[in-house]
Parts: structure tokens; sequence; C-alpha cells
């Protein structure tokens, strides 16, 4: 197996499945041109985004670059089957604006993973997957997950039919827990491990060390409430409004980045980056020019100094 080296910087691919909102196939061709550009070379994709949308249009991205350049990831839980009370409605329920003449269908048995699998290949266009994650399991049966579907990664895997294993969820529980089976090669964590929720600290990171499992961390911005020097009371965390005790420790280590002349949102992006199991940092962006902008956060110099005093102001665990 060779090793995985994705780059300090990855793109999620949810924008390209027309998440909110609609984007054309030339629209999301800019978007990907403009991540490729910058360097990026992981792209983390699932069936869920776009009901199929963001794998396709990745996949016909991908159809002329190297296969030896770029490192890519799908996730597997949920089959794509036909729909026909969805004709003629979009998809908005799950936030993609896609017709939804298709529906997720849960499916943890061996069957279902690799059915999921040999889909996604079809839809991509591609010969493999790098990385294949279980998604959210904890969102249908995190047991059935940790019991069947599991273990039929590994299988995947020792066939030769992917490189690493994973699980990517929201909910730090269910991670931890799918670590300890000890089978794993990589969690995505989204959204947990940030400046503003750090719940993934230390109990997970900590398991990841002990059962040598690499960290790709997803949804640094906690939906926008780091990604602006000023976050106010219209902030989203998580897809909703910002709790308040939470917007206030938000707003104190934005005043500490700015006293630091240091933007937010570089913070943001390189905080977890300090962390050695911390493999890549997977961000969105449904524009050139958000990518473009990431690209450079990260090359945005963050003195010592300021995460000495996140510290020791009691706003960051470490």
């Amino acid at each position: 197996m060779s090793e995985f080296i994705p780059g300090r910087l990855g793109y999620g691919a949810a924008n390209v499945g027309n998440l909110y909102r609609a984007m054309t196939d030339a629209d999301a061709r800019d978007v990907l041109d403009a991540a490729w550009n910058s360097g990026i070379r992981y792209f983390d994709t699932a069936p869920h985004y776009g009901l199929g949308l963001s794998e396709r249009r990745l996949g016909e991205f991908l159809a002329d670059k190297p296969r030896n350049e770029y490192v890519v990831s799908t996730k597997v839980g949920r089959l794509l089957r036909p729909n026909p009370l969805g004709a003629g409605h979009l998809d908005l329920d799950q936030d993609f604006a896609v017709p939804a003449d298709q529906k997720r269908v849960w499916d943890f048995s061996p069957d279902g993973i690799r059915s999921s699998l040999d889909e996604s290949l079809r839809r991509t266009g591609l010969d493999r997957f790098d990385v294949v994650y279980l998604h959210d399991p904890e969102r249908h049966d995190l047991q059935d997950g940790i019991d069947r579907a599991i273990p039929a990664l590994v299988g995947l895997r020792e066939a030769g039919l992917v490189d690493r294993i994973g699980v990517g969820s929201m909910t730090t529980a269910a991670l931890l827990a799918c670590v300890h089976t000890g089978y794993l090669d990589l969690v995505m964590i989204a959204g947990r491990y940030t400046l503003a929720d750090q719940s993934a600290v230390p109990e997970l990171v900590t398991a990841c060390r002990e059962h040598g499992v690499g960290i790709v961390n997803a949804a640094v911005f906690n939906s926008g409430l780091l990604a602006t020097d000023f976050p106010g009371s219209d902030a989203r965390y998580d897809y909703g409004a910002a709790p308040d005790g939470l917007l206030h420790r938000v707003q104190r280590i934005a005043a500490l980045c700015r006293e630091a002349g240091v933007s937010l949102a570089a913070a943001a992006l390189q905080y977890s980056l300090r962390e050695p199991l911390v493999r890549t940092v997977v961000v969105g962006g449904s524009s050139p020019q958000q990518i473009r902008q990431n690209a450079s956060r990260l090359h945005e110099v963050i003195p010592a100094e300021l995460w000495q005093r996140l510290i020791e102001q009691e706003l960051t665990t470490a």
C-alpha cells in the first residue's frame, strides 16, 4: 500500500453536487479547475452529494488528469435508488438543488457496501478510489456499521479494491467507537476539531494515535462561523444560529487574531495541521475565488505566540 500523501489542503466536492444552490457544469468545472491550479490534489466526494452529481462531475474533471497525481475518496452506506415519487421535485430536504428522482437507501450489508463502491466507480469513471469512508453511520445504525459495514470495508481493502478505509462523521462518539475497532486507516472529522469546537480533543485524537489512525479534518469553518474576521450575531454554526456562549468565545479568538495580524479564517484553516496525525484539511467552496482564497490562507504565517495566547486564555485546548 503506497503512502497516503494528500497534501495539506483538499477539496470537499459537495458544492459541485449543487449543495444549497444549483451551478452549471461549466461553473463546477471552473471551481475544480481553480482547486487543481491552486495545487489541491485531494478530492473528496460521496453519493449523498447531489444524488451522485458530485461524483459524476468530479469524475469528468479528473478524466484527463494523470491518475498518479491525485488522491480521491468517496463514501459508502447510502445507495441511490429510483424515486418515482420525487419526480418534479428537488432534493431540498437534503440541501441539494437537484431533481429528487432518486432516493438514498441505507445499506450496511457487505453486498450493499460493494454495490455502493461499484456504482461510485461507474459514476466517476475512475478505476479505483484511494480512500472509502463509511458515511455518517450514527445517522442510521452505528452498531450495524461497526458489526457489518466496517468488516465489509476491510474485505475491500484486503481484496485490493481500495487502498484505505475510514469513517466520516460529525459525531465524536461515533468516530471514537469506530476507531476502537482497530480496523481503520483514517477518520474524517467534520466540524469537531476546529477553533470553535474542539470536542474531538483529546479523547478521539488520543485514540487515533493509539490505533495508528490518520485524521482528515473537514468543516473547519463550522458553517461560516470561523470564516470572517468579525463574526457577528448572524454567524452560522453547524448550519444554524451560533449559540451566544460559543459566539462570544469565537469573537475573543477573532480579536486575538486581529491583534496578531492574522485572519481568523487562516488560523481556523491551519489550527489542526499542527497535529501530526492530521493528514490534510478538507474545505468546500462554490466559486473559484473561494478556492483560491483558501489556498492563500494556507500560506499565511501564524505566529507561535498566537497559539500560545489562545491556550493561556483557555480558548483552545491545545
